[in-house]
């Protein structure tokens, strides 16, 4: 199954898909947020869909907005394939990096990435993401943890690489916390689908050329692991969106140009869906 939010910004409906036919959700839940998820909202809405006591909408022509709600808490990790850590010119880590994003700059996965203005050194990052579904803190175990994972989705961990490394001051949410630098979706597809994340491709493209492909099989630190590793510092609550890290393949490599306006970026998991977002000079 397959749920999304449609329709305008603001303005979204939740649904649940299988590929052919779209139930609205509001019979359930106002929303897909982190109330929704705690309550076992994705198996029981599976559930009333294939019972048919959910209506059938028409999904033709809506904006795909991003498939949770805006969620309290962005929480990324940086550095998490070792080809993408030695071509940012760092040794692989031995313990996950973490750094935060506003929670503003999750958008649909079809919609603008803005340039800030006077922006040369925007990169393109494409992620597994991870949604939480119940409260983790203070897990026993990475076994422990992939039970606190409602689902995954394709996310792109857009960097302005100026303000992450040479404005940081030693931090990197400066260069990560512009609007629109989070596009997120399609789809969130529900945990019990798609196991612990392992074994994806994970791929992107700038105006249809290569630039990444790897597999999520390639993470250091693997999501389970992640998510454990979290819950020692920090209590993560339902709806909370982790991106996992991104493979080689980035303009901060030196091998290819950084994003410019008009640029055409797509991203794709192996079973996620895939997202296409044009660059548009900020206004």
């Amino acid at each position: 199954m397959r749920f999304m939010r449609l329709g305008a910004v603001g303005a979204e409906l939740p649904v649940v898909s299988d590929g052919g036919t779209t139930w609205d959700l509001r019979p359930l839940t106002a929303d897909i947020d982190g109330a929704f998820l705690a309550a076992d909202g994705l198996a029981r809405a599976e559930a009333a869909a294939r019972a048919g006591t959910l209506p059938v909408i028409d999904a033709a022509g809506l904006r795909v907005g991003p498939p949770i709600a805006r969620p309290q808490a962005v929480i990324c990790i940086g550095m998490n394939y070792a080809a993408h850590a030695r071509e940012s010119g760092s040794e692989p880590p031995s313990d996950i990096v973490v750094f935060y994003k506003h929670p503003n700059t999750v958008v649909g996965p079809n919609d603008d990435i803005l340039l800030p203005p006077g922006s040369t050194t925007t990169d393109w990052e494409v992620e597994l993401a991870a949604v939480i579904g119940t409260r983790a803190r203070y897990l026993s175990s990475p076994e422990e943890a992939l039970g606190h994972i409602a689902g995954f989705a394709v996310a792109n961990d857009v960097s302005e690489r100026e303000y992450q490394l040479q404005r940081s001051l030693g931090q990197w949410s400066k260069g990560k916390s512009f609007e629109t630098f989070n596009p997120l979706g399609p789809w969130l597809v529900p945990a019990a689908e798609v196991g612990d994340g392992s074994g994806l491709r994970i791929r992107s493209t700038v105006n249809g050329e290569p630039r990444q492909d790897s597999n999520t099989s390639d993470l250091i630190f693997g999501v389970a692991e992640i998510v454990y590793r979290l819950s020692q510092f920090t209590a993560l609550e339902p709806g909370d969106l982790i991106n996992t890290g991104t493979p080689e393949g980035v303009g901060l490599s030196g091998r290819f140009p950084y994003l410019a306006a008009g640029d055409e970026v797509r991203l794709g998991i192996d079973g996620l869906g895939e997202q296409a977002s044009t660059v548009r000079p900020a206004p």
